[in-house]
């Protein structure tokens, strides 16, 4: 990863994000951008959280003064840990003995939408999918399966639990598991194979601290994400 395009690719988007004024990336400002390349933060990571910021920031209202890039660290280190849960990288560097990349805690799981919440959530998303074209027919039989656990996730007035919330839990990992199987399926083998080109350039700074096999699941986990992002496909499973 060259620092310098780095820094300089960041700053531009700094700059479109604060409607053309320039704030420069020195000092201080530097050595937290510096400390995110050494950690192997891919560019499109770390862009990714300047916009979770600025979205809050918008949300505020009408913005008071330029964002400097320090304002944005802390949502680029929460998008380069949930990327990093994507790709399986927190376990694959956690478990290589031999690694020389930096692997840090990783924090509690924040609290989210309850299981029914979740899956009107995804019920919604995959309807809007099917009614745009994304996914052809041959996806009823999973809609129709979400929904079923949908009504009976809304039918237990106490909640989905013990055994039940656990094979709940594990049913919609293997719709999820599904859903990507019948996506990659219908894509073009150029769409998979673009997408195999990024993944593999936003692991490139872990690729020589990883074991092969360790390696070739975190590209697949990456090509995975990657194809949720073109395609706008939820996250069906669970946890």
């Amino acid at each position: 990863m060259d620092l310098s395009e780095y820094c300089r690719d960041i700053e531009a988007h700094l700059c479109r994000k604060n409607d053309g004024h320039l704030m420069r990336i020195v000092g201080p400002s530097f050595e937290i951008v510096a400390k995110w390349a050494s950690d192997g933060v891919p560019l499109k990571v770390a862009l990714g959280g300047i916009e979770r910021y600025f979205e809050r920031y918008y949300r505020k209202g009408p913005r008071k003064r330029p964002v400097k890039i320090d304002f944005c660290e802390a949502d680029v280190l929460d998008v380069f840990d949930e990327w990093r849960r994507a790709t399986g990288l927190t376990a694959a560097l956690a478990g290589d003995a031999s690694a020389d990349a930096p692997v840090t805690a990783a924090p509690a799981r924040k609290k989210g939408p309850s299981l029914p919440e979740h899956l009107e959530r995804v019920l919604v998303k995959l309807s809007s999918l099917r009614a745009t074209g994304v996914l052809g027919d041959e996806a009823d039989p999973l809609v129709d399966r979400v929904s079923a656990e949908l009504d009976a996730a809304r039918g237990k007035s106490a909640g989905v639990r013990g055994e039940e919330r656990r094979a709940t839990v594990e049913r919609l990992a293997a719709l999820d598991t599904e859903l990507i199987a019948l996506m990659k399926s219908a894509v073009t083998k150029d769409f998979i194979d673009a997408l195999r080109r990024e993944a593999a350039e936003e692991l490139a700074a872990f690729r020589s601290t990883m074991a092969a096999d360790a390696f070739s699941a975190a590209l697949d986990r990456a090509i995975t994400r990657l194809m949720r992002e073109r395609l706008g496909l939820p996250i069906i499973s669970f946890s």
